[in-house]
């Protein structure tokens, strides 16, 4: 079975197209710049053949129309029938209450995906023309959505609901949704099939830190709580969203500077975080570097990002009542293991041992605690594309 997987954004698309009778990548790439100059499309396959092909592409209909004719290409492509295409899966950022699991999309689903844009305005509108425009150049093959939400719908109350008037959850369902669950439950169930134990028995911390970051508690196989919440813009210190703040800071600064609600948002989402402090980057690369090169707000911004992520860690450990592991994947967790070790050096008191050698790792999947740890620490690749086409597999089936 074939199954093509589609994210869409707002500039770009990634795709995979999987063999899942071997669980194997036959092609994967990424479109950019769409609806803007200099638009391309980059292709590489299982074999490792690579194409760049730069041409205009002014919407998601004609990014889609050339990545399936990439993978028809009689030299780069993988396929030579576009029907051996099986379904395709999308990555949906928002399922709201609704949608606790993957589903198959129906009209019913695509407008229940609409109403969820005012939820997920910089994504659902996206991974919305995704589908429809997969509907007609793949007309009568099954679409299934798979939600960044639906791993973390199994919140308790306490967890989810934020201490406002009750009527605005009832009214409008102001809750902790939690984002990246796809991430999280992958390198969760990994996780506990590396331990050689019952991802029910377990209790793991999953440390998704990338360009955006959060944290999630899993208890006997169950998300209680993470760190995003209404929207990403909660939690951790990011790339360029700061994470959690006092709300009343919004109005104080409008005040001050004399700037409206959009401005103030594009402030907490675009331009605080790393870029923020270090008022150089938000790629943690080049922070990194800076701040080996004696640059403090560099320094600065790296041990804000740190101590949040230990802030977090803490309060899971408690919130559950303990930690058999703690993950660490997505662009920061799986490749910067100074990052790692700084993290958990300030986590000892739990018994936690790093062994510093093994964690000189990027990118790679590797236990990085010593034997004698009370406390497991792994560094899993994250492989979202691969539960999107595992749940698409299990729906049409």
């Amino acid at each position: 079975m074939k199954i093509l997987v589609i994210n869409s954004g707002s500039s770009s698309i990634k795709y995979q197209l999987f063999d899942m009778d071997k669980e194997i990548v036959m092609a994967k790439g990424g479109i950019q710049r769409i609806g803007i100059d200099n638009s391309f499309l980059k292709h590489e396959t299982y074999e490792g053949k690579e194409t760049r092909i730069d041409r205009d592409i002014p919407d998601h209909a004609a990014g889609i129309k050339l990545l399936i004719d990439v993978l028809l290409d009689e030299e780069y492509g993988v396929i030579s029938d576009i029907d051996e295409i099986d379904a395709v899966g999308h990555r949906v950022l928002h399922g709201g209450e609704k949608f606790t699991e993957s589903v198959i999309i129906n009209d019913e689903v695509e407008k229940t995906i609409e109403e969820y844009c005012d939820l997920g305005p910089l994504h659902n509108p996206h991974n919305l023309t995704g589908i429809r425009v997969c509907k007609k150049l793949l007309p009568g093959k099954p679409q299934v959505a798979v939600f960044d939400t639906s791993f973390h719908t199994t919140m308790p109350p306490k967890a989810y609901l934020y201490a406002l008037p009750y009527e605005y959850y009832e009214k409008y369902k102001v809750k902790r949704y939690g984002f990246h669950g796809t991430s999280h439950r992958y390198v969760s169930r990994r996780c506990a099939q590396l331990m050689n134990r019952p991802y029910e028995e377990l209790k793991i911390i999953s440390c998704h830190l990338g360009n955006g970051a959060s944290i999630a508690a899993v208890a006997n196989g169950k998300c209680v709580d993470t760190s995003m919440g209404l929207t990403p813009l909660e939690g951790l210190v990011m790339g360029t969203r700061c994470g959690d703040i006092d709300p009343a800071i919004i109005k104080f600064i409008m005040e001050k500077e004399g700037i409206s609600i959009e401005e103030m948002d594009k402030i907490m989402n675009k331009k605080s975080g790393l870029l923020g402090i270090s008022g150089i980057s938000n790629d943690s690369r080049d922070v990194s570097e800076a701040a080996k090169n004696g640059n403090k707000r560099a320094q600065l911004a790296l041990e804000l990002f740190d101590y949040r992520v230990v802030k977090y860690i803490g309060a899971y450990v408690a919130a559950m009542g303990g930690v058999d592991a703690i993950v660490f994947t997505a662009g920061i967790g799986e490749n910067q293991w100074e990052t790692r070790e700084n993290i958990i050096e300030q986590l000892g008191f739990l018994g936690i041992k790093l062994d510093k050698e093994a964690n000189k790792v990027r990118g790679e999947e590797k236990e990085i605690s010593t034997p004698d740890s009370t406390v497991k620490v792994f560094v899993i690749p994250t492989n979202e594309e691969l539960m999107i086409a595992r749940d698409t597999m299990a729906l049409i089936s």
